[in-house]
């Protein structure tokens, strides 16, 4: 099998509902994804061409790029956000970057199955420089 990898950075703001430290305040994150995709090449000697992955994921970054995202459970910050007219996501649960991969691996899941050749799917999500959370799927 083959490997291929792209990274994407977006900025997007949360807090932790329920941290005991620092994270119950409102804060944001110059985030970056890692996506790496394994698989066999097409007949072009492919994975995938990185522009149709990249049009593919930045699809799904801009709903979160310059977004607050808010778990639906955190009536103060969604009021806050919805009285502001701020651009938000609301999620069932807190945006840890443990969650945040669960989500962008189910986005991305639904539309890279889709491409017989691709059969895992790796997200990396960088909350900070060194600091990230990983999880794979299996596509095909």
């Amino acid at each position: 099998m083959t490997k291929i990898s792209k990274e994407f950075k977006w900025e997007m703001g949360h807090r932790l509902m329920n941290h005991n430290g620092l994270c119950i305040n409102p804060h944001g994150h110059s985030y970056k994804m890692k996506v790496i995709l394994e698989g066999e090449k097409n007949n072009n000697g492919m994975l995938l061409d990185y522009f149709e992955l990249e049009q593919i994921v930045n699809e799904i970054i801009k709903k979160f790029d310059h977004s607050f995202v808010v778990n639906e459970k955190d009536f103060v910050m969604q009021d806050f956000l919805v009285k502001n007219n701020f651009k938000s996501v609301v999620l069932h649960f807190d945006a840890t970057a443990e969650n945040l991969c669960d989500v962008f691996c189910d986005l991305l899941r639904n539309k890279l199955k889709l491409i017989s050749n691709l059969k895992i799917l790796t997200i990396r999500i960088y909350e900070t420089e060194d600091t990230y959370a990983e999880q794979s799927v299996v596509l095909n």
